[in-house]
Parts: C-alpha cells; sequence; structure tokens
C-alpha cells in the first residue's frame, strides 16, 4: 500500500497486513494467533508506522530493543501483555533493533473488529480500558499468571487450526472475553502491587489538582480534563482512572469534581463573592453548570449551602 506524505500504513484486512510485512496468512479471515513462543514463525514485525485495523493482544517475554507507540517507549526486558486497539499508530524507532517478537519470542492475537459483530463481545470490549493504555503501561505477569495467558493463546489457536465449524466462533469468543477477564483481574493486582510507584502518581495527581485550583491564573483557563492532568503525570488518562479506582474507590473525573467542591465550599463560606464569580474562579463558563454540580454532589444549592455561615 502506498503512503503519501510518509504517513503510517494501514491495512484493511489481517491478510493484507501480514503479507506486506512477510507474516505467515492468517488462520482465520478475521482472527489469528502468531505463536512465537511455541514455534519460529521467521516473521519480523515492520520498522515504518502503521495504523492498526484490528485488534491486538501480544505477550513477549525477555527482549532487548522498545517498541515506540505515540511518544512513550516501553522496554520490553521484564516481559509482559499489552493490548491496541483499531486506528492506533505503532512503530518502531528507526535506531532502535527490529521487534524479534514473532521469531520464537513472542505471542500475539489479532483480531478483526468484524469477527466480533453480532456478539455480547463487539460491545463489552470497548469497555477494556487497559486498550488505551500506553505501552510502557503493559501488564506485568507472575509466572503463574503468564501460564494461564499462554494456555488461552494456545486454546484460541488449536481451535482456529484444528476445529472451525458452527460453534468454532462462540468458542473462540469465550476464550477471548475470558482472557480479558484475567487481564482486567490482573490489572488489578498491578496497581495494588506496585501500591508505592502509584502513590506517588496519586500524591503527584492531588499536587496538581491544588496547584490548579490555588492559581487564580490557571482556575480562569477552565477546568482541568482528566487527559490534561495525564499528560502532566505521563500516563494515560484510562491508566490514571483505572489506578485511582483501585486506590481511592474514585476515577479522575469524581476526583476533580471532589476538588471543586472543596474549593466551592471555601469560597462560599469564607468569601464575598457571588455564586457567578465563584464559578468563574472556579473555571465554569456557565453558572447553571456549577450550581447543577454543586447541587448533585451536596443535596444543596451554593446558596442554601452558603446561608449556613451568614
Amino acid at each position: 500500500m502506498a503512503k503519501k506524505n510518509n504517513a503510517p500504513s494501514k491495512f484493511t484486512s489481517l491478510t493484507e497486513g501480514l503479507k506486506a510485512f512477510g507474516g505467515p496468512p492468517p488462520l482465520h479471515p478475521l482472527i489469528t494467533v502468531l505463536n512465537g513462543i511455541d514455534s519460529d514463525l521467521g516473521f519480523t514485525p515492520p520498522t515504518e508506522s502503521h495504523v492498526l485495523s484490528y485488534y491486538k493482544i501480544s505477550f513477549r517475554p525477555n527482549l532487548g530493543g522498545s517498541l515506540r507507540y505515540g511518544q512513550t517507549h516501553f522496554d520490553f526486558n521484564e516481559g509482559g501483555l499489552f493490548f491496541a486497539a483499531p486506528n492506533q499508530i505503532v512503530a518502531q524507532h528507526e535506531n532502535e533493533p527490529r521487534e524479534s517478537g514473532c521469531s520464537g519470542r513472542e505471542a500475539a492475537i489479532l483480531i478483526h473488529p468484524d469477527f466480533l459483530l453480532n456478539s455480547p463481545l463487539a460491545l463489552k470490549i470497548k469497555k477494556y480500558e487497559f486498550f488505551s493504555y500506553s505501552v510502557n503501561e503493559a501488564l506485568h505477569l507472575s509466572e503463574k499468571e503468564k501460564e494461564i495467558i499462554l494456555s488461552l493463546f494456545r486454546n484460541i489457536e488449536d481451535e482456529l487450526m484444528n476445529r472451525i465449524d458452527e460453534l468454532s466462533q462462540d468458542v473462540v469468543l469465550a476464550q477471548i472475553e475470558l482472557l480479558l477477564n484475567y487481564a482486567q483481574r490482573f490489572y488489578k493486582r498491578q496497581f495494588i502491587t506496585r501500591k508505592t510507584i502509584n502513590n506517588t502518581l496519586l500524591d503527584k495527581f492531588e499536587q496538581l489538582l491544588n496547584d490548579h485550583f490555588d492559581n487564580e491564573k490557571k482556575s480562569y483557563q477552565g477546568i482541568p480534563t482528566v487527559q490534561n492532568l495525564a499528560d502532566s503525570l505521563a500516563i494515560s488518562s484510562g491508566y490514571l482512572s483505572d489506578m485511582l479506582r483501585t486506590l481511592t474507590g474514585q476515577n479522575a473525573q469524581q476526583h476533580i469534581h471532589e476538588k471543586l467542591i472543596e474549593k466551592a465550599k471555601e469560597k462560599l463560606s469564607n468569601t464575598n463573592l457571588s455564586v457567578s464569580e465563584i464559578a468563574y474562579e472556579l473555571g465554569f463558563e456557565h453558572l447553571q453548570s456549577f450550581s447543577k454540580l454543586f447541587r448533585n454532589k451536596t443535596n444543596e444549592t451554593p446558596l442554601k449551602f452558603r446561608a449556613r455561615f451568614n
């Protein structure tokens, strides 16, 4: 496929993409398993940027080199599981070693979205936030967890290679959903086992919120977004929210709202500013939006809350 202005390559089918990069034909037109853990596929993934047209679930053990995903680099020396969704850009830096993952060292499942059509997983898969995580937020597996994941890779591969019949799709979909549910469980474990690191991120997140609302110039720039806060912490917004939910029971947006209400209560009780002025100082464009949020979080209007202090 020809590229214009060095735009990333994009392939509309698994067959087209694998052929372009010298890979084996897919086991099924819409899904395949590249099992380089158990065999040498002789497949070297591309160095140039390419846009995924499929979901990719990949396990990589101890490897040198790093894969660039957007602007983020991840060192795979420890191994782990990572996820990518359609329309995400994957590329390897020209000066870094080529991925050798599928030549004896990587297992990957490639799933075209059409394979999921008319199944509950077609909608549910979009709710697994780890498909939006950056590669440096990959899931690091214990030996036991690795065996569970690889056994599911092998089950799917075996089904595609040996049992194509009217039940094959249902069986494979069930295996994929089981794999995703295990991944979700293992990510929750990772948030806990990396609690020291994540608590540091939590402290930095809280500091960013405090700095924003304590700085009048920043407040006038609007309400901080989850994406902006995640960018400041150099992590993805999905990872930030899931980490916070595990540590505190609240996602990033809920933390922002909690801080807004805290600051609003301070201003309502300690200043003579009008409700409109307070809403503006906190970054709201419209008074109605501020009043609605305050009422939803406190079960009373800003004026009723203020009346308690007069």
